[in-house]
């Protein structure tokens, strides 16, 4: 599991879990589950983004100027109002127009509805920019620092869960023409243990 994920699931308890659960409306253990694989997606689609010197310096100034991390320090006010957040501008900048691509493989893998795929994305999104952005704050990244710690994130999860990174390059680089969801079902159902 990459750093920021592991940063943000340690914030997430039981509690915290069930309002997320009751904003979606899905138990707790789903909604575990499926962040397990939405914020992993999130930290390698910044990874991709930033890989590119204009994509990393766009991220850096919106980590100094937005997300400095207390997010992460107030779980239960941000969930009061997540769309305060903008987690559906995050979603935007980051997964641009492989968001609808996203949402149904996440949808199918996970049993969610892609609404409710989206729902998750959108209260993810701010705590995956928290993270990083405490991240880039407590080392001093600037937008090459940011691109090569980015890169070894998505490293990270391509060695320690090689099932959830396939689904999320399937993902990311998906056409939009909805063939990959074949192989995305596939793949999450060893990742989910479905026949």
């Amino acid at each position: 599991m990459d750093a920021l994920t592991q940063i943000i699931m340690q914030q997430l308890s039981g509690k915290v879990l069930s309002g997320i659960g009751k904003k979606v409306g899905v138990d707790e253990k789903t909604v575990e589950t499926a962040l397990a694989i939405g914020m992993p997606l999130l930290v390698a689609a910044l990874a991709k983004n930033a890989s590119k010197p204009e994509g990393a310096q766009a991220l850096h100034q919106a980590l100094a100027n937005d997300h400095d991390g207390s997010i992460l320090n107030n779980m239960s006010g941000y969930l009061k109002d997540p769309q305060a957040a903008n987690g559906a501008g995050i979603l935007g900048h980051v997964l641009g127009s492989q968001q609808p691509v996203v949402a149904q493989g996440l949808a199918k893998s996970t049993g969610l509805t892609s609404e409710q795929v989206g729902q998750l994305l959108q209260i993810a999104a701010p705590l995956v920019m928290g993270a990083l952005g405490s991240k880039q704050q407590q080392q001093g990244l600037d937008p090459n620092g940011l691109s090569s710690f980015l890169g070894s994130q998505k490293q990270e999860v391509q060695q320690s869960q090689p099932d959830i990174m396939g689904t999320i390059n399937t993902l990311l680089d998906a056409n939009q023409d909805g063939s990959a969801l074949d192989d995305i079902l596939g793949m999450a159902g060893k990742l989910f243990g479905n026949k």
